[in-house]
């Protein structure tokens, strides 16, 4: 497929609800404060990048036997009791950090350790392994951690412009030969050359690849980032980087409205079709407002949407990275890299 078409449409899906795990996330506030416990394993394995090539990976896991990469989303409100058990089956030591909020120390190879913290203020965090910086963040130890306002259920900080769904995105890059040295318990050596480019651990998949549309493997099908929304489901998306190089995540259809940056509240909203991410644990909340694209035709509506679903059509508009590379898997494969789809859906 020509760049020039890839802008113009994108694929297909639905999205459903957790606390955790896979789709949109549902969250119901609560007046008094919780106990939230998970647990993670810590395990490795491979991972088939999109032109085949099989790639090492560890992860913050559900179960002894899997591997996450990046570990489930998490999501809390402000003020609960958070009590993780990490597991490591690995032979090699390994940590669990949320900054500002937790770290707990060395877990060795074989051994297990569960950490309580107090839920802080309200945001996105990024938890990931903080031991042999930044390698093992980099293998994909990582995931998505987000504390709610107290009694809200729409706002990412008091007084925050007010949305009705949200998502993670998690970006990550990959360096093979880096992985594999992790793997053999080496520290990376020579240039850092990324040849993988993931949103939620998964890459893009272009109409007509194997795999395209395939939910476990394509991110354009993939429930936890494509973005499905009828007119006016403004969408928070919590936007976090574990890898090094920095992003410039670039929204069709809408303009985004920018609300945080590295954690710090924007002294002003502003509307963006192109929002930077920096590197290292950078991010940013934005919101797609699922407002009527400007430039559609037919105009966009209810019923011009429902006409076209009837007809077999889908009204969808693409999320990709301003950075090319990014868009490219193994070092040229254009349309398999770091992208995802925007729905439009008729009431």
């Amino acid at each position: 497929m020509k760049r020039r078409d890839f802008l113009k449409a994108g694929s297909a899906g639905l999205a459903g609800t957790i606390l955790g795990g896979t789709g949109l996330i549902s969250w119901t506030p609560r007046a008094h404060a919780a106990t939230i416990s998970k647990t993670f394993y810590i395990t490795d394995g491979f991972i088939t990048q999109p032109d085949g090539v099989s790639v090492y990976f560890r992860g913050f896991s559900s179960s002894s036997n899997g591997l996450n990469a990046p570990g489930e989303h998490m999501i809390v409100q402000e003020g609960d009791t958070v009590r993780i058990t990490v597991i490591n089956t690995l032979g090699t030591s390994h940590s669990f950090v949320i900054d500002g909020m937790v770290d707990s120390g060395r877990i060795s190879g074989g051994q297990s350790r569960t950490i309580q913290f107090t839920a802080g203020a309200p945001g996105s965090y990024l938890y990931y392994d903080g031991r042999n910086a930044p390698y093992n963040r980099l293998t994909g130890l990582h995931g998505g951690f987000a504390v709610m306002p107290q009694g809200s259920s729409n706002q990412v900080y008091s007084g925050s412009p007010t949305f009705v769904q949200q998502y993670f995105w998690v970006f990550n890059e990959c360096d093979p030969a880096w992985n594999n040295a992790v793997r053999n318990r080496q520290t990376p050596s020579g240039r850092y050359t990324p040849r993988y480019f993931t949103i939620n651990g998964l890459s893009g998949r272009p109409p007509g690849a194997p795999g395209a549309m395939d939910p476990a493997i394509d991110s354009m099908a993939d429930p936890r980032t494509k973005l499905d929304g009828h007119l006016g489901d403004r969408t928070l998306i919590r936007c976090l980087n574990a890898g090094l190089a920095k992003h410039s995540v670039h929204t069709h259809g809408n303009h985004m409205e920018w609300l945080t940056s590295n954690g710090q509240v924007r002294p002003a909203v502003w509307e963006k079709d192109i929002v930077p991410l920096d590197g290292n644990g950078g991010g940013a909340d934005v919101i797609y407002p699922f407002d009527p694209v400007p430039d559609a035709w037919p105009p966009m509506t209810n019923t011009t949407l429902r006409q076209a679903e009837n007809e077999g059509r889908h009204s969808a508009y693409p999320m990709h990275l301003h950075d090319e590379m990014t868009q490219t898997a193994g070092g040229g494969s254009y349309m398999f890299g770091a992208m995802t789809d925007i729905y439009f859906h008729s009431r």
